[in-house]
């Protein structure tokens, strides 16, 4: 007999693992595609040396305990356990300062001297309504708010630049928290709406935190395809699909690919405008990671970079600007913002035989071919003397590894796509983004809203229109 489902998801990361799990639980058959020999995209991990932990993608994640959808999900039940460190950011500056995010507001506050009013003030409201913000934030733009004087107050901070915001403060370390959390958009901080990317991320930390999985990234997606199998969902890995007859047959197929694969496997099955609109969907700079094998924990010269999950290095406000923009204008800075995560600081089960794991990539062109290696080392040993003489090992990936390993990661970018003008909203369009013209196909991937960030939020919502059309 041949088979038939109710909807197959092609692509495991988080948003597709979360699109199986949404349909599961609304009893339908599902069937998980995935091209890779294991499950979880961006959320694999691997070992790097005896028992040493590397994460491939993501590594510190506020937005999966910050989930509208992901929260709802028994995943301690299925082997999941988070790790908060001490510190859930921090930036450091030079002579031996730093800015630090701790999970309580008004601590943290006090650290910002004459800035600490204002920047309680500012996250206070967002930070202790988290849940009720993030509920209307990641969703598609176009959608009746459930809390709108919240979100009308969050959309007057989110609408300037960065720039304009850090203009509030005058203390350096507070400009430098907000340029860290805003460079996590992958924009010139000077755009407008990069304020969003700040608040949203500092609010974050004072919400739910930064924290990291257990064991590794790769928990987070065996988790989720444990429950999916408990609902009767099934997964089949290292099945590479490259056209919909590959498929087996289904009333709904979901997408957790770039549009470009859209393209590439739906062929004539999608109306020749729309494919015209999905081939030029824009991709942003990508990243140059490396990843550390240390025969101790980084030297930083500030005590609260050391107990910090996630170190924004990147200077001054100013600094940070700066090399932000000059990626944005197809350059390589000297100093560049470098993003650096240690997961063993929240779980030491990452540490064997004194050494660990250091996990860090800078933002470069898209498709950028250059080394960028020592710029990044540079710009640690900077605020963290010593830190060349811990490194044992060294794995760089450049954009092309790592769209080589995970092909949703077009030129190095592990946002989805570019955030610049409309498309922050239009992903790949402003109306039904995860709906296509064609009825039985849906996208469910990054590149739709709520857009990158494990989340599992735009799985959810291509798999609530493919409930609400084709398998209603």
């Amino acid at each position: 007999m041949t088979e038939r489902w109710d909807a197959v998801v092609v692509g495991s990361g988080p948003n597709g693992l979360a699109a199986a799990i949404t349909l599961a639980r609304s009893d339908r058959q599902v069937l998980v595609v995935e091209g890779a020999d294991h499950v979880g995209g961006g959320l694999h991990s691997d070992q790097i040396g005896p028992g040493l932990v590397r994460d491939r993608g993501a590594a510190v994640m506020p937005f999966a305990v910050g989930s509208p959808f992901l929260t709802t999900l028994d995943l301690a039940d299925h082997g999941l356990q988070w790790a908060f460190p001490e510190v859930q950011y921090s930036h450091p500056l030079d002579g031996g300062r730093a800015g630090a995010a701790l999970r309580d507001l008004d601590e943290t506050a006090a650290l910002l001297g004459t800035d600490g009013g204002r920047y309680r003030r500012l996250l206070r409201p967002f930070a202790e309504r988290w849940f009720d913000l993030a509920t209307d934030l990641l969703q598609p733009i176009v959608h009746w708010p459930r809390h709108p004087l919240l979100l009308a107050r969050f959309g007057l901070v989110a609408l300037p630049s960065s720039r304009a915001l850090a203009r509030m403060f005058e203390v350096d370390e507070t400009r430098a928290m907000l340029a860290g959390c805003a460079a996590h958009g992958v924009l010139p901080l000077t755009a407008p709406l990069t304020a969003s990317f700040a608040t949203i991320f500092a609010a974050s930390a004072h919400a739910e935190g930064w924290p990291v999985a257990v064991g590794g990234s790769q928990r987070v997606a065996d988790a989720l395809a444990s429950l999916l199998a408990s609902l009767g969902g099934e997964i089949r890995t290292g099945e590479r699909i490259r056209a919909l007859r590959e498929l087996p047959p289904a009333t709904a197929l979901l997408f957790d690919l770039d549009p470009r694969q859209v393209v590439d496997i739906c062929g004539d099955a999608l109306p020749a405008r729309y494919r015209r609109r999905l081939q030029r969907f824009e991709f942003g700079p990508g990243v140059f990671k490396v990843d550390y094998v240390l025969d101790g924990p980084v030297p930083w010269a500030d005590p609260h970079s050391g107990a910090s999950g996630t170190v924004h290095v990147g200077g001054t406000f100013e600094e940070s600007m700066e090399a932000e923009a000059e990626v944005a204008a197809g350059g390589h800075p000297e100093r560049p913002f470098v993003l650096v995560a240690q997961q063993p600081v929240a779980d030491p089960s990452r540490v064997r035989e004194g050494q660990q794991v250091l996990w860090s990539y800078t933002h470069v062109p898209h498709g950028s071919p250059l080394d960028r290696s020592d710029a990044i080392e540079r710009q640690i040993e900077r605020f963290a003397p010593g830190f060349r003489d811990r490194i044992v090992e060294r794995h760089p990936m450049s954009p092309a590894r790592l769209e080589a390993a995970n092909p949703n990661l077009v030129g190095g970018d592990i946002t989805g796509g570019s955030h610049r003008g409309t498309q922050l909203f239009a992903r790949p369009r402003l109306l039904h983004p995860h709906r296509t013209p064609n009825p039985a196909l849906f996208l469910c991937s990054a590149s739709t809203p709520p857009g990158g960030g494990v989340h599992g939020m735009a799985g959810h919502h291509g798999a609530r229109a493919a409930l609400a059309g084709i398998l209603g």
